[in-house]
């Protein structure tokens, strides 16, 4: 690690019926990349949408390169792809593209968004509105929106689902591209062959940490689809 992406020290959330995330402490370096892995409702959005300014903790700290996530600089920094993308109902996707450059002030953003669109297959759709897409092309449009801006952090919220073999292989290089320019990588996943491509798994279970290391240790896979 050469400098600390992501830390958070005694992280808590509780919805009120019972800790959704309980205790989490991690430190997550520049360049590093991470599988989240259990079952749903094991935490793992929690923790994203609290490391990407969305929700409040209830206590404990989580820090973006030294920040809090409601600041500046955290947000300047890190760009988060949801499960569930959003998109404003009168955009075309090119228009979300070239707003959510401006606004991180990404240079050369148009060969960049174009290069996006080749390679998810999206040429014919930039002048089409995302909110009508179906749930894989909205995937899709989502993926390029969070690449098309610059990130020192990624964050990644089970962004297989709904992607055809095509879209996966290209989000994996998107991924990988990422890391080799020296991102931290964070994706929350339920894909067996994404830890064929980390070198570390924090594995959760009821918003416990019941495993951060290898990826080849014989408990991992189980996480994956374990009961809750």
């Amino acid at each position: 690690m050469t400098s600390a992406a992501f830390v958070t020290r005694s992280l808590t959330k509780d919805y009120g019926d019972g800790p959704a995330l309980a205790d989490f402490t991690a430190t997550i370096g520049s360049g590093e990349r991470v599988a989240l892995i259990g079952h749903n409702g094991s935490g793992k959005t929690t923790l994203l949408r609290i490391a990407a300014g969305l929700l409040d903790a209830t206590s404990g700290v989580v820090e973006i390169f030294g920040h809090a996530p409601h600041d500046s600089e955290s947000r300047r920094r890190l760009s988060y792809l949801s499960d569930s993308p959003v998109f404003y109902e009168d955009l075309s996707l090119w228009e979300h593209l070239e707003y959510t450059a401006r606004l991180h002030q990404a240079s050369d953003w148009v060969d960049t968004a174009i290069g996006l669109l080749t390679r998810l297959g999206l040429d014919a759709r930039a002048d089409d509105l995302p909110t009508r897409f179906s749930r894989g092309l909205k995937q899709k449009a989502a993926i390029a929106l969070a690449f098309v801006r610059p990130f020192d952090l990624l964050l990644v919220d089970e962004p297989f689902v709904g992607l055809d073999a095509t879209g996966k292989e290209t989000l994996l290089a998107l991924l990988d591209d990422a890391s080799a320019r020296g991102a931290a990588v964070v994706v929350a996943t339920h894909e067996p062959s994404f830890l064929d491509r980390v070198a570390r798994v924090i594995a959760l279970r009821n918003g416990e940490t019941v495993h951060d290391g290898s990826p080849t240790d014989p408990s991992v896979r189980s996480w994956l689809h374990s009961p809750a």
